[in-house]
């Protein structure tokens, strides 16, 4: 296993997971999903993809930064207040909600106004992740297309949601 390789072409996966789990960029979080593939790369089995053996490792790493942090918060502790202090309101206002999803609106509104060829690599490698390699296999074109594909979408989209920014 070409851990380099392995390493850079699931490196914006690793993000989006620890994004995801997490709601922050972590890049600790990131470093220990790498030394845990690195550690772990004998133990791999062909049976699956690389890309879900890695997934699984990501928000394995994620949920367990979750579960540790939120247990040292509560053994640290020495007082009510420091607790209340020490939780993050998780809850959005309702006026923040609406902005929240009227801006996502917007968003999907302008992606699906996109050519089918834009939209679909945007979908594949902005949104579900994939490399532009990947992306090239799949749809079966070179991948100076899809980046030049990527490239004019999102320039449309920036076009398109030019308020939001």
């Amino acid at each position: 296993m070409d851990f380099n390789k392995v390493i850079e072409t699931n490196k914006q996966n690793i993000k989006n997971i620890i994004r995801l789990i997490t709601k922050e960029d972590n890049e600790d979080l990131e470093q220990e999903v790498y030394l845990k593939i690195w550690k772990n790369s004998d133990k791999y089995e062909e049976k699956g993809s690389v890309k879900s053996w890695i997934s699984t490792i990501a928000r394995n790493t994620s949920l367990d930064y979750l579960k540790s942090s939120y247990q040292k918060v509560f053994r640290t502790s020495t007082s009510d207040d420091f607790v209340m202090d020490s939780i993050k309101d998780k809850k959005i206002s309702p006026e923040a909600k609406i902005i929240s999803l009227e801006r996502q609106k917007k968003i999907i509104a302008a992606i699906n106004k996109l050519k089918p060829k834009f939209k679909e690599v945007i979908m594949m490698c902005e949104i579900n992740g994939y490399t532009y390699e990947e992306c090239a296999k799949k749809l079966n074109c070179p991948i100076g297309t899809i980046k030049s594909r990527i490239f004019n979408a999102k320039k449309e989209l920036a076009e398109e949601l030019k308020e939001l920014m």
